[in-house]
């Protein structure tokens, strides 16, 4: 096998061989394997008797993703094989980004530093074949692809030693990682850095996953079932929900311009949820197939050369969204950039020298920007379908601006249908959905983890969601409390008596926030968990610590390492022109 080295540096097997017990030519790739259903149980004593008529000790299968599924002539060609099953997923290693220019004669080998397509692994070797895997036929419905949702799909598949067949995922569009934008170009939304393109392909989570395309309208607690957009109903045994927050339709004030209202006169009414019919030139973008058709739509009807766009909102996706139009060719005098009133004094950069070189490219790029903006009308007051205009308040005067299309990134929220099936099915709900330490809701069957949920008011702990943690350390930790019940190598964890359960628990995972803003300026923050509160508050504290601050913000070589007083890594921030190795920093926190 030419590729063993490749393999063997860019994925643990090692968790399961010493590889220098086996020669080079013991290793083999498993290209096709057909058998006759009446025998599929057999399959072992075949994958046993293949190793030793071939002469090999390890067998290796990849799966390639879907988008490379179609060049059948190519030398990675594989056809699904009947013994996946029966096969181990192989964890791949996380990689070093080696600056190979700079090393020169000390970089790496060509063979393990090559780039090559990426793909799942799976394998078997003599001692796997010997061995049972326990096959959990618990039927395990998720609700929702976002980062927590994966994680936890991806900790019950890599479990080597249980074979989970009955995994469903329920989403409104399937797997993510489909590549629809490209990894070259911009992204209209930030990143969260918990999952890319390239690890869903390292996953392949669609080899052991069902895939339930639609959004979840109903769940009936007693039948144990879901209701999917409307008419299907999926059965479940343990319910996970992980839907998270999303951006909702703004609902204008319906302030009368001609009565020159502030925003002081409007702001309650900007709370409440829009019902009407939603403007198709109106785009909520919440993941990369929203992003997408906004983007054909735009192109298909000429937006970029000749409309106005509106983009309301002053989170970092608001700001992605004003690169991604400035980059894809639209004049930075058609974009008009409205922030809408803060709900606090700590902003979504909380650093003012990034702030201002931000603000300084916006100016360049000719982009208007509205301070302090409230919707107060789409159209006048009359039918918003098509969008041709929007009218704001401010705390002064009022103002309207025409455009061609509307960008909204003003305030996330639970989706109104999934709270109403939440409501309907009586899970208690307190603004967000109410669990306990171990992830319950009042329903012993269904779990819920992510920015969805709260900490019962028994812990006296509204300040700490689980939107201050990595939702990829939450999904791990949901997939772990889970797992007690189905890994009999496990001792079943006992819960703890009522009156003892009163702290939550704190996780210890970097949250990250990056993205490509204005001026072309590559953005990544990384820190360690906890309250925000603005920057200069933070170094006013007596026990701050230490800061290094290297370069300039405005020149694209701003880097700022924040140094706690125990002398640990607590946070990074990076603002550069040039692209940056976003994963070897990540794992500088907590060093």
């Amino acid at each position: 096998m030419k590729d063993i080295e490749y393999i063997r540096s860019h994925y643990n097997i090692e968790d399961f061989i010493y590889f220098s017990h086996h020669q080079q030519e013991e290793h083999g790739r498993l290209h096709h394997f057909a058998l006759n259903p009446v025998f599929r149980h057999y399959t072992k004593f075949f994958l046993k008797e293949i190793l030793r008529l071939g002469y090999k000790s390890c067998l290796y299968y990849p799966i390639y993703p879907q988008s490379r599924e179609s060049k059948l002539q190519s030398s990675y060609a594989h056809s699904l094989t009947s013994a996946l099953h029966y096969l181990v997923p192989v964890r791949p290693r996380r990689q070093i980004v080696y600056p190979l220019e700079k090393l020169g004669i000390n970089a790496p080998s060509k063979e393990v530093s090559k780039d090559q397509s990426s793909y799942a692994l799976y394998h078997t070797n003599r001692k796997l074949t010997l061995e049972p895997k326990v096959t959990v036929n618990a039927r395990i419905v998720v609700i929702g692809a976002s980062s927590v949702g994966i994680s936890f799909l991806e900790t019950l598949v890599f479990c080597s030693h249980l074979k989970f067949n009955n995994l469903t995922l329920i989403s409104t569009h399937g797997l993510p990682g489909k590549k629809l934008l490209g990894s070259e170009q911009r992204k209209f939304l930030a990143s969260d850095h918990c999952f890319n393109d390239k690890d869903y392909a390292l996953m392949s989570l669609c080899s052991w996953v069902n895939v339930v395309v639609g959004r979840m309208t109903g769940i009936d607690r007693a039948a144990k079932h879901v209701v999917v957009s409307q008419n299907e109903t999926v059965f479940y045994d343990h319910l996970i929900l992980c839907t998270g927050q999303q951006y909702q339709v703004p609902c204008p004030t319906g302030a009368d311009m001609n009565q020159h209202l502030t925003n002081r006169e409007v702001l309650e009414k900007s709370k409440k949820r829009y019902t009407g019919k939603v403007p198709y030139n109106l785009f909520i973008l919440n993941d990369e197939e929203d992003c997408v058709e906004a983007l054909i739509w735009m192109r298909n009807n000429s937006i970029l050369t000749e409309g106005k766009v509106i983009v309301y909102g002053n989170t970092l996706d608001a700001y992605t969204t004003v690169e991604t139009l400035l980059h894809i060719g639209m004049k930075g005098d058609c974009i008009y950039f409205v922030h809408p009133p803060a709900d606090s004094n700590i902003s979504c950069i909380n650093n003012y020298v990034i702030e201002s070189a931000v603000e300084d490219a916006i100016r360049a790029a000719k982009v208007a920007v509205y301070r302090e903006s409230l919707l107060a009308q789409w159209n006048d007051g009359q039918d918003p379908d098509p969008i041709h205009s929007a009218c704001f308040t401010t705390p002064t005067k009022p103002f309207r601006l025409e455009c061609s299309a509307f960008f909204s990134f003003y305030k996330k929220n639970v989706d109104y249908e999934t709270f109403k099936a939440f409501n309907d099915a009586c899970l208690v709900y307190d603004g967000r959905l109410v669990i306990d330490t171990t992830f319950h809701t009042n329903d012993i069957a269904i779990r819920a983890a992510g920015s969805l949920t709260k900490f019962s008011n028994r812990y006296y702990s509204d300040e700490w969601t689980h939107s201050n943690f990595s939702s990829k350390e939450i999904g791990f930790q949901l997939a772990a409390a889970m797992l007690t019940l189905f890994d009999p190598t496990l001792e079943p964890v006992t819960e703890p008596p009522a009156d003892l359960d009163r702290l939550i628990p704190m996780y210890k995972g970097a949250k990250i926030q990056g993205g490509i803003l204005p001026g072309s300026y590559y953005y990544l923050h990384i820190a360690k968990p906890a309250i925000p509160s603005p920057l200069d508050v933070q170094r006013s504290q007596p026990d701050f610590g230490s800061e290094i601050i290297t370069g300039n913000a405005k020149d694209g070589t701003y880097f700022r390492l924040y140094i706690n007083k125990y002398k640990l890594v607590e946070a990074i921030t990076c603002f550069s022109k040039e692209p940056f190795p976003v994963s070897n920093y990540i794992r500088l926190i907590g060093q």
